[in-house]
């Protein structure tokens, strides 16, 4: 049908007539309440961002003189957040003259994710900073 009875078509029922495919030959419309229809869409946006889960990501610092009791109890704490489902940024910080010394904070870095024995994912590889090293796994 034309436009034109289309639109005489919206007007007696008091709706609006609204273009839904535009490329397709030839266009397609569709008469509606365009409100109406607005109303829902962000109602059922609402609910669906309601039902999202929240990915957080938790953060792990380390130094490269660590002592081994607490980077166990540092790989517990991560081995819980991935369980629970969060992402993990490990950092290992380096402080004065550790900074010459970045290459054994790197190997600290992967001896302590090679400690951690929940599956995992390495999103960000290990990257320099200028604070130290960081890297973020998923699990």
């Amino acid at each position: 049908m034309t436009p034109f009875e289309a639109l005489q078509i919206a007007r007696e029922r008091e709706m609006d007539l609204v273009e839904v495919a535009p490329m397709a030959k030839p266009p397609v419309c569709r008469i509606m309440d365009h409100g109406k229809f607005q109303y829902q869409q962000s109602k059922q946006d609402r609910l669906n961002k309601a039902k999202q889960k929240k990915v957080e990501v938790k953060g792990i610092r380390l130094g490269v003189r660590t002592d081994d009791h607490d980077l166990n109890f540092k790989r517990e704490q991560v081995e819980k957040f991935l369980t629970k489902g969060d992402k993990v940024k490990i950092e290992i910080l380096l402080r004065g003259r550790e900074k010459a010394h970045h290459e054994l904070a790197r190997t600290n870095l992967i001896e302590f994710l090679k400690s951690i024995t929940v599956d995992y994912k390495v999103e960000q590889d290990i990257k320099r900073f200028p604070g130290g090293f960081n890297v973020i796994i998923t699990p």
